[in-house]
């Protein structure tokens, strides 16, 4: 099974090819979408470079599955609003291309490549390095972008068995129930 890890971001978004053979993993590619040759207002110019870039790594790579890193609230609610826009660019890509996807936060993502959630972005850098027994390492956001792709292969698999398990019920917390919101 062939694995694409996007780590999304307005300015530069990282991914990661892999290639999974039973529990053996393999570099295939790793790279970043620029946006930074437009202007910081011009957002439709950028979310159009992140549709467009998706779109061309999957052409290129051919994916069974993508896994997208979650989104977290930021300190300043613009920057995650906008962050946000850049995640549904390259979700919207992956549909499109007609690619199931997974998510995961980095919390997650660090956990299952480091083994732990605080681990710092040289870190993730070196356990993807050696994980994939690359020769150097690789930038920050493709390594993300990587650890993403690492992170459905370890727990992708387990995750859809227990789907198919136990059926999931929607939660009632915070929702509009009975003519009471709560």
């Amino acid at each position: 099974m062939r694995i694409l890890g996007i780590d999304p971001g307005l300015q530069t978004t990282g991914f990661g090819v892999v290639d999974m053979d039973g529990h053996q993993l393999s570099y295939v590619a790793s790279g970043t979408i620029r946006t930074t040759t437009l202007a910081l207002g011009d957002l439709p110019g950028r979310l159009k470079i992140l549709f467009d870039g998706i779109t061309e790594v999957v052409a290129r790579y051919e994916p069974d599955v993508a896994s997208v890193e979650i989104v977290f609230v930021n300190v300043n609610p613009q920057s995650t609003l906008l962050l946000g826009q850049a995640r549904g660019a390259a979700i919207t890509a992956l549909v499109a291309s007609n690619l199931p996807v997974a998510e995961y936060t980095a919390l997650q993502m660090k956990k299952a490549v480091v083994g732990h959630g605080r681990a710092a972005k040289s870190q993730v850098q070196e356990m993807v390095r050696r994980l994939l027994q690359l020769p150097g390492l690789p930038g920050t956001d493709a390594a993300d972008g990587l650890g993403l792709a690492i992170t459905h292969a370890h727990a992708g698999a387990a995750m859809g068995r227990l789907g198919e398990a136990a059926t999931l019920n929607r939660r009632q917390h915070a929702m509009y129930k009975g003519g009471r919101s709560y």
